[in-house]
């Protein structure tokens, strides 16, 4: 077992969270699930295969995690989300790094590559992001914020981050109601962080967050190489960057008419 504490969060993630964890039970020395309440089947499931469950009320997604780098009890840490997967050849590419017990990083990030719904793997061209989600609790970790989950290097710090070449499966909504259900959330979310710090989005960028958000989700994210689905996943994307400007100014317009 390679001296790594995996954790995840859920809610109500029964239908996803076994290829979560099995992607990971086996090859490192602890998997923990935190869950904020699942209503399904989600806490018995991770326990059947071997992870440890803890509650923990929900109070934004980098809270969440910075708990749960807390109850990790390795220095090396990997997160990992409900709807992802660590590939055979990640985790070989971990293994090998993790082989001699010394480490050259004090952290290393990894490629997160979508797969739609209709598919079982990720084309060559599938949309992607790339996240550091491994790495050493002393010298990086999780920020607080209720919106943004990134892993950022400690004050000081300028270690090299180490880039793994196999990535990781994201398997990002189950159906276009639940991509709406997460968006309305999300969007409440960066909404109000919007309005705690300040910002306040001019009526032209909410007018040209339709187009941009559609171009930057189409071409730049290469949903383009999806067809169809990749256009409607365009639309998606456009709709939710828009919608948080508008929850902001609605916001900003309730604190001034006193409601």
């Amino acid at each position: 077992m390679l001296p790594i504490s995996v954790f995840i969060i859920t809610q109500d993630e029964e239908d996803r969270v076994p290829l979560a964890i099995k992607s990971v039970i086996g090859w490192v020395d602890e998997v923990i699930v935190i869950d904020s309440g699942s209503t399904d089947n989600t806490v018995e499931i991770a326990k059947s295969l071997g992870a440890t469950v803890v509650y923990n009320g929900w109070k934004g997604y980098g809270p969440q995690k910075v708990f749960s780098e807390g109850l990790c009890k390795n220095k090396w840490l990997l997160n990992i989300d409900a709807d992802e997967e660590i590939t055979p050849q990640l985790r070989d590419e971990i293994v090998k790094e993790f082989a001699n017990g010394e480490q050259k990083y004090k952290a290393y990030s990894i490629v997160i590559k979508d797969i739609s719904r209709f598919s079982s793997k990720a084309g060559i061209f599938a949309p992607s992001h790339t996240q550091i989600r491994i790495y050493h609790k002393d010298y990086a970790g999780f920020k607080d914020s209720t919106v943004h989950d990134s892993v950022v290097l400690k004050d000081g710090i300028k270690e090299p981050v180490y880039k793994f070449k196999s990535p990781t499966l994201h398997r990002t909504f189950r159906s276009y109601a639940h991509a709406i259900e997460k968006i309305n959330r999300y969007s409440t979310m960066q909404a109000e962080d919007m309005f705690r710090r300040g910002r306040r989005p001019s009526t032209v960028r909410i007018i040209l967050e339709p187009f941009s958000g559609f171009l930057k989700g189409y071409f730049i994210k290469r949903h383009c190489f999806l067809g169809i689905e990749g256009f409607i996943e365009g639309v998606v994307y456009a709709f939710g960057r828009t919608l948080r400007l508008a929850k902001a100014r609605e916001l900003w317009k309730m604190r001034e008419s006193g409601k």
